[in-house]
């Protein structure tokens, strides 16, 4: 077993746990902050599956952007502690639990298995998710798209900076 193998592993076990805490945390900051780790963890498999931009992107936006928009809505909404509300046990439960275990099932099923071919990759997968060849693309086969959505963004950011202009 390779270390790329085990490390994704790793990680893809914090990514379902951290996953299960946001769920699960009855308190807003600690679920986000759970969110928060699974955004990283979610980084790093993407690094072992050599997708350096992806990952770079997703600390950025998800990680950095979204999280500090979410952090605030908590602090706006002024979340306090309301009180547990208590469900019986019923057919939701029951039902819920079952589809998990079938699900923990399949997972291991698929994860323990020796599909024949299933660790080949295609040949210049290793390069696709780089920075370098993602660019390349970008300014060579879609320059003009790129362009065109730059200047989309920009017209639309003038027009925003012109209507919240308060006239003294």
């Amino acid at each position: 077993m390779s270390v790329t193998v085990l490390l994704f592993g790793i990680l893809a076990v914090v990514a379902v746990a951290s996953g299960i805490s946001t769920v699960m945390s009855r308190n807003p900051v600690a679920s986000a902050m759970s969110l928060v780790l699974h955004f990283f963890t979610l980084a790093g498999i993407y690094l072992t599956l050599q997708a350096q931009f992806i990952a770079a992107v997703q600390v950025l936006v998800y990680a950095g952007a979204i999280m500090v928009l979410v952090v605030f809505m908590i602090m706006l909404l002024n979340v306090g502690r309301e009180e547990q509300m208590r469900e019986n046990p019923g057919y939701r439960t029951i039902i819920g639990t079952a589809l998990g275990v079938m699900l923990a099932f399949q997972v291991g099923k698929t994860a323990f298995t020796d599909v024949a071919g299933r660790h080949v990759l295609p040949p210049g997968s290793a390069v696709t998710g780089t920075t370098e060849a993602l660019g390349e693309t970008l300014f060579k086969m879609y320059l003009f798209p790129f362009e065109a959505v730059s200047l989309l963004l920009l017209v639309a950011v003038v027009g925003a900076v012109i209507l919240a202009k308060r006239k003294i």
